[in-house]
């Protein structure tokens, strides 16, 4: 706990108990990519007493603070990735799974000038996947 109190504060954040308990959640199971939902489940297996909204409002908190990515795989469904360094996304339909692609696998290309007064902060390939029927 010592470590995550001080990446919390590193990050300039306060280390709440709440924050604590789900950074701790978070990172102690190395890169992952979760869902509120599925957080705010481990949170409640591992008593952990809060709030949907406040698993909502930390994870925001943590990714503007850049310990987190936020993957919009559709208007739905939203993960959060532990892992911040610059790479792309499977997406498993079948299980609702988001797989991390190694940036050196694919290539983008004829990246598109941005409006002016705009900068490009990051590119986000979500590669879709559904088993083969059959197979």
């Amino acid at each position: 706990m010592p470590e995550i109190r001080g990446l919390l504060r590193q990050a300039g954040l306060r280390p709440t108990r709440q924050r604590v308990a789900l950074a701790d959640l978070l990172f102690a199971q190395g890169p992952r990519h979760i869902s509120a939902e599925g957080l705010h489940e481990e949170a409640m297996a591992n008593r952990v007493p809060v709030s949907l909204a406040t698993v909502y409002n930390t994870l925001h908190q943590f990714t503007e603070v850049g310990l987190l990515r936020e993957v919009a795989v559709d208007g739905t469904k939203t993960y959060f990735d532990t892992n911040t360094d610059d790479h792309h996304h499977f997406f498993v339909e079948d299980d609702n799974e988001v797989l991390d692609v190694p940036l050196s696998s694919l290539r983008v290309e004829e990246i598109p000038v941005p409006p002016e007064g705009m900068e490009i902060t990051r590119i986000d390939v979500i590669v879709r996947l559904r088993r083969i029927k059959n197979a």
